[in-house]
């Protein structure tokens, strides 16, 4: 079993068929996050470290794309996942400078478009693969997407707060 040192995050593939729901909770405690920063949400405490905002854009982003990757895998029958470019989009779609109510709403839909993708898939699905870039290029079941989605949201929702406290 994978395991994030640095967050305790365990990839659990059986919970895989309850992403959906968990990714829901990371969204919602990501905008209430956003909502009570203030002026701290926007601020970077290292210049190499994303701010609060930015960790939640990317969230939002990565919602998106593995979105776009289930539903590729479902379709395809040998995917390969590209690269979503996630250092270039802070500066490319100004992360910093975008508002903290439109990133909130953007996330929670993003995590709700994400967690319908998932609810729809049968039992045959769950074990579709397609070709993930990420740390190498290694054939992963939807099962370790969905995981992999929530480990994402958790553990970038740990370093937003630490971004703000």
């Amino acid at each position: 079993m994978e395991h994030c040192e640095e967050c305790g995050f365990s990839y659990d593939l059986a919970e895989a068929e309850a992403a959906g729901t968990s990714i829901l909770a990371g969204a919602a405690d990501f905008g209430t996050l956003l909502r009570g920063a203030g002026t701290k949400v926007a601020t970077r405490r290292q210049p190499a470290v994303w701010s609060a905002l930015e960790y939640a854009c990317h969230v939002r982003d990565v919602l998106l794309v593995q979105r776009e990757r289930v539903l590729h895998a479902r379709r395809a029958p040998q995917p390969t996942s590209e690269p979503m470019g996630r250092d270039e989009r802070v500066e490319h779609d100004g992360y910093a400078d975008q508002k903290v109510d439109d990133v909130a709403r953007q996330l929670a839909d993003a995590a709700q478009m994400f967690a319908h993708v998932l609810g729809r898939l049968g039992p045959a699905d769950w074990e579709r693969t397609l070709v993930y870039n990420y740390p190498e290029p290694t054939a992963r079941s939807l099962r370790w997407v969905a995981i992999h989605t929530l480990h994402e949201v958790r553990h970038h929702l740990l370093d937003a707060r630490r971004q703000v406290s």
